[in-house]
């Protein structure tokens, strides 16, 4: 996959982030893990919307200039890996949403799954 295509999808995935999040939220189901964002949530839609959709904008495309860079490709690689663990947390968020009973250990696992994979880095 090429650096726009990469950019593109982390652009994406970001905008879906945002969305999920002001669905579980506003349904009462999860709260914004964020606690900066989660503060610009406290103030509306629209600013979380707009501050969410431009950081990401600014990080997809600063990694995409910078692609030819190898700090930039590692870069890209590993926030695209995590929000690719996030959507999973929001599958898992969304299937013990609808009250399936099963799932819970893997609710359980995915959302501990960001702080692990933190700790790896850290």
């Amino acid at each position: 996959m090429g650096a726009l295509a990469k950019s593109l999808l982390l652009f994406v995935l970001n905008w879906l982030d945002a969305q999920l999040t002001l669905l579980w939220v506003h349904s009462n189901i999860a709260t914004e893990g964020n606690g900066l964002m989660g503060q610009l949530l406290k103030v509306g839609d629209a600013p979380f919307m707009l501050v969410k959709l431009l950081v990401g904008a600014f990080a997809a495309y600063t990694l995409y200039r910078c692609s030819h860079l190898p700090l930039a490709r590692r870069g890209m690689r590993l926030v695209l890996t995590i929000y690719a663990a996030l959507m999973l947390v929001h599958a898992a968020t969304g299937i013990s949403a609808l009250g399936w009973p099963q799932p819970l250990a893997a609710v359980n696992y995915m959302t501990n799954l960001p702080y692990a994979l933190l700790t790896l880095f850290s």
